[in-house]
């Protein structure tokens, strides 16, 4: 009942018994952590973190709020800290001792340390005047160019990424080279991912019996091996890079096209084909052209992320990299598979980090067993958010809900996050950014490290994007504003 106050006995003493009920179902979950491997706090506060969003907290965030205490909302890298605090505080106000004492300011704060040691680790030690860092593909032109380097370096450059689905092992070694030189002629750690390309999933030979681009309604043949097969039925065909992709359609699987611009559902399959018709496309139709991304949301493939041509590539990567991208790994036992591929080259001198690249729904669903096996052994981890194929995957309409999870779920274990894919895209390519991405770039300040796709204008791209991470970190870290003094009114 209230004194008139508007202080509630009952309601307060029950609210301290929710959140002190929601403590100790915590503490007694079973660690997250796979047999035989040691828990480290990352693991631990994610296997709370975890545990803790099974339940719906909204109601009872809402009743915290008026007390002026903490909502629970940001509590991704401290979970444990967080409720002890709450908890803390409402015994405070109800006369009541909570079991929990409160966290010092040092243990409060512990995961972000956490974080902040692993992406120094990874990605070497941030400007002076920002936390985020900023990462660039090269083209392979580059390779004969060491100014360019040197000028994306002066302008903020922090890791040069080198995509080994292009080029040669001879033009990545220079890449490397140019880009440890500017590394040294600016005084700054300007570390090398290499990108290995893992299973192409594209189209190769293209034939239609008629012109124009493909529209709803229209059939696509996909041809697993030999020449694309049209007819006057279906007057559009592809052959694909990897034949077994065909094999495992079924009938209903839907098939996305050159990063979602067309879709079509599958009609018939049968003797090494498969029959589509288009769903949806841009608007006035998509062309049919090779060498372009075909995604199989609603198909399980089981291709090992780790081909032929990655395992030969691995002797470069291991002689020029700090750290090494790796596509379609989506369960724990990839990991096993390139840690085994790397054993074969021979040692390093220093340790390889890792970055993985989230990019299918079941990477997605196992990205927390991924964080554990790979951050086995204490070596630099990082993920990335690749979100154009995961778009492809999953749909755009829920790309920016899911790059918001994977970003919690990396906070919480204390592993730094990549924003990749088309960021600054339009300022890249021409010179000129939309308002829309500049407001993409803002928000990935909250994020570890942002890519940069290469374009003409990428070393403009590099300035505008080092100046806006310094201001957005005035204002925001991850989920939690902060507030600096505002000077436009």
């Amino acid at each position: 009942m209230s004194d008139g106050t508007g202080f509630d006995g009952r309601l307060h003493l029950a609210l301290l018994d929710e959140v002190l009920s929601l403590r100790v179902a915590l503490a007694e979950q079973p660690a997250f952590v796979p047999e035989g491997q040691t828990l480290t706090p990352g693991l631990a506060n994610l296997g709370h973190y975890l545990s803790l969003r099974r339940h719906d907290l909204r109601p009872l965030q809402r009743r915290l709020m008026p007390l002026g205490l903490s909502s629970l909302g940001r509590l991704e890298s401290r979970v444990l800290p967080t409720l002890d605090a709450v908890l803390f505080a409402l015994s405070s106000i109800t006369g009541r001792v909570s079991p929990y004492g409160p966290p010092d300011e040092k243990a409060f704060f512990a995961g972000e340390a956490r974080l902040a040691e692993a992406t120094d680790s990874l990605f070497g030690s941030p400007a002076a005047h920002r936390r985020g860092r900023i990462m660039v593909t090269l083209p392979g032109e580059a390779a004969s160019d060491p100014a360019f380097l040197l000028d994306l370096a002066k302008r903020g450059m922090d890791c040069a990424r080198i995509n080994c689905a292009h080029d040669d092992a001879d033009t990545w070694r220079k890449l490397a080279g140019h880009a440890r030189a500017a590394g040294v002629a600016t005084g700054r750690d300007i570390r090398v991912l290499m990108d290995i390309a893992g299973p192409k999933i594209r189209t190769e030979n293209v034939l239609a019996v008629r012109k124009g681009k493909l529209g709803v309604g229209d059939l696509v043949r996909l041809v697993a091996a030999g020449p694309a097969r049209p007819d006057d039925t279906v007057p559009f065909s592809a052959s694909v890079s990897l034949p077994e992709i065909v094999l495992h359609l079924k009938t209903g699987d839907r098939v996305r096209y050159d990063d979602g611009r067309l879709e079509g559902i599958v009609e018939s399959v049968g003797g090494g084909e498969a029959v589509m018709r288009v769903t949806h496309t841009k608007a006035g139709g998509a062309k049919l052209k090779s060498e372009k991304g075909l995604n199989l949301p609603d198909t399980e493939l089981d291709l090992s992320p780790l081909t032929g041509k990655d395992d030969a590539d691995l002797a470069a990567v291991i002689e020029c990299a700090d750290m090494i991208g790796y596509s379609f790994v989506s369960r724990p036992e990839d990991i096993d598979l390139l840690d085994e591929a790397l054993a074969r080259h021979g040692p390093r001198e220093r340790v390889l980090g890792l970055v993985a690249k989230i990019e299918q729904p079941r990477a997605v669903h196992n990205l927390p067993a991924l964080i554990a096996r790979a951050t086995r052994g204490g070596r630099p981890f990082g993920v990335m958010i690749a979100r154009g194929d995961l778009a492809a995957e999953i749909g755009f309409e829920r790309v920016a809900e899911m790059q918001e999870e994977i970003l919690w779920i990396c906070e919480a274990a204390g592993v730094p996050a990549i924003w990749a894919t088309q960021v600054l895209e339009d300022l890249v390519k021409d010179g000129l950014p939309s308002r829309g991405e500049m407001t993409d770039a803002a928000m990935a300040a909250r994020a570890e490290c942002v890519m940069l796709n290469k374009g003409p204008a990428v070393g403009e791209a590099v300035s505008l994007l080092d100046r806006l991470l310094a201001r957005m970190d005035g204002h925001i870290f991850k989920k939690t504003p902060t507030l600096r003094a505002l000077l436009s009114w």
